[in-house]
């Protein structure tokens, strides 16, 4: 079976977020289900810096104004066509927003062309090349199925994944007559959204099956409270709407083998993370003290529950235990952790930015990784902090609450417990899960059994994998490795 992922970002070719890291894992995780997936990629620079040795399979003379060439080839173990126009995509920097921190003003034209070019390639356009799927992933890619639904050929099949509702792709009503779309697709059932358009609204009206990232989010994107307004959408057609569950590359991602480690380990021999504990502490400048070290890895955001830490950083210290913060976001958050940084010398510290090898590193020597979300679809950073031993403290949101097993007294008991679970939104209950994760910390013997149990979880894409591909096989008749009568 041939499927076509769309992506405005895949890693390892570029990265923003977790979008990248799923669809960067996802190709390798089907392969072994009888499923060949594409990627298709936008050309930005870092993209094109990585693609040598491939070939141009189509050529365009108007991509939405510009000129432009379909590339194929094999890009650090992903099989990718590429999307090279150098005048929507070769820009510095992130590929949404400018060096100054503005989105760019012609992004709905540069992800109509990422959408556009998804369903020609899904009707034949490149000799020798017809997916039976095309696989899009947020609102960057949301109006391909759109462009297949209104256009000559409507046999592809199509499935949209949300992976953060809360970003919709939102552009006013001018841009439709540039959109190559016919009159009737702006309504209801189509593209228009309040008056205007929304790429992901376009996405989840036209697929043939909405997928997001949790059986929890799915429930969740149903309701007036974190539905965004789509909610109603969803409701409206729940039999085609699934929750299912983001893995992590275990190869990747894997304590035993990361060269990024100052010193690699297992669940047998967990002891040995101390090593990986003292670099974070040298790193960040924290003082050698023996309580626990807590970390965040994260964007600075309050979806993300950055304000409510910052509430209580003063609590976590005068608890024992230290902190240390990387990540970037909104400014007055920034700020924050910066001042309890100046605050708490030696016990808070903030790394500003992202660093891929640094984040590996500290969730192979913190005690604990603080994820306080107001809403978090999937999450990725807990099923890290699962496989390194690095406890996760999460809100009972989202994937977090489909992944992390609360340290209560039962769980303990049974030997089940993998983190400590709070109710969400509240600076009052994510202190009171800090305090039970210090004193979870200071009984060695429990705290080693929920350390290893989480690092034994289950957190690759075998299973999930397999429910992507009964998806496709569902919804083309198509026979996958999978098929007992295949």
């Amino acid at each position: 079976m041939e499927v076509l992922s769309v992506a405005s970002e895949v890693y390892p070719l570029i990265k923003t977020g977790g979008l990248a890291d799923v669809a960067g894992a996802l190709p390798g995780a089907l392969a072994s289900h009888g499923v060949t997936m594409r990627t298709l990629v936008p050309g930005y620079p870092s993209v094109m810096s990585k693609l040598s040795g491939g070939r141009v399979v189509q050529e365009l003379d108007d991509l939405f104004g510009v000129p432009a060439k379909l590339i194929a080839g094999r890009v650090e173990g992903l099989d990718v066509i590429v999307i090279e126009a150098a005048a929507l995509y070769d820009r510095p920097g992130n590929p949404y927003v400018s060096p100054d921190g503005w989105d760019w003003p012609d992004n709905w034209k540069r992800f109509a062309a990422l959408g556009w070019v998804a369903a020609e390639l899904g009707m034949g356009m490149v000799e020798g090349y017809r997916p039976h799927v095309i696989h899009c992933h947020d609102w960057q890619a949301g109006l391909a199925p759109a462009y297949v639904k209104y256009g000559p050929v409507d046999s592809v099949k199509t499935v949209m994944t949300i992976h953060n509702i809360a970003f919709k792709g939102f552009f006013g009503p001018e841009i439709f007559g540039q959109l190559r779309l016919p009159p009737h697709a702006f309504g209801v059932g189509g593209v228009e959204f309040y008056g205007g358009i929304s790429y992901l609204k376009s996405g989840m009206e036209c697929a043939d099956y909405v997928t997001t990232v949790s059986p929890n989010y799915a429930d969740e994107i149903r309701t007036p409270e974190f539905g965004m307004g789509l909610e109603g959408l969803l409701n409206g057609r729940a039999d085609t709407v699934v929750g299912i569950l983001n893995g992590i590359d275990t190869d990747a991602w894997n304590p035993a083998t990361d060269t990024a480690l100052v010193q690699t380990y297992s669940a047998n021999t967990i002891q040995a993370r101390q090593v990986n504990k003292q670099a974070v502490v040298e790193k960040f400048g924290l003082d050698g003290t023996d309580g626990p070290l807590f970390c965040v890895i994260s964007r600075l955001t309050d979806q993300k529950g950055m304000d409510l830490l910052l509430q209580t950083v003063d609590g976590l210290v005068d608890l024992g235990g230290r902190l240390a913060v990387l990540g970037s976001g909104e400014a007055y958050l920034e700020d924050g952790f910066r001042h309890m940084t100046a605050r708490h010398p030696g016990k808070v510290s903030i790394a500003n930015g992202y660093n891929e090898a640094l984040s590996h590193v500290m969730q192979a020597g913190c005690d604990a990784i603080i994820i306080p979300s107001r809403f978090e679809p999937c999450g990725l950073t807990q099923l890290y902090g699962l496989r390194y031993g690095c406890v996760p403290v999460v809100s009972r949101i989202g994937g977090l609450a489909d992944t992390v097993i609360d340290a209560n007294p039962a769980a303990i008991m049974a030997e089940v417990a993998t983190g400590v679970v709070f109710d969400a939104g509240s600076a009052h209950t994510l202190y009171e899960a800090l305090r039970k994760t210090v004193r979870l910390y200071s009984d060695d013997k429990i705290w080693k059994k929920i350390q290893r149990r989480g690092m034994k979880s289950d957190v690759s894409w075998d299973t999930s994998a397999a429910r992507y591909a009964d998806l496709y096989a569902s919804i083309t008749g198509l026979k996958t490795n999978d098929d007992p009568d295949n």
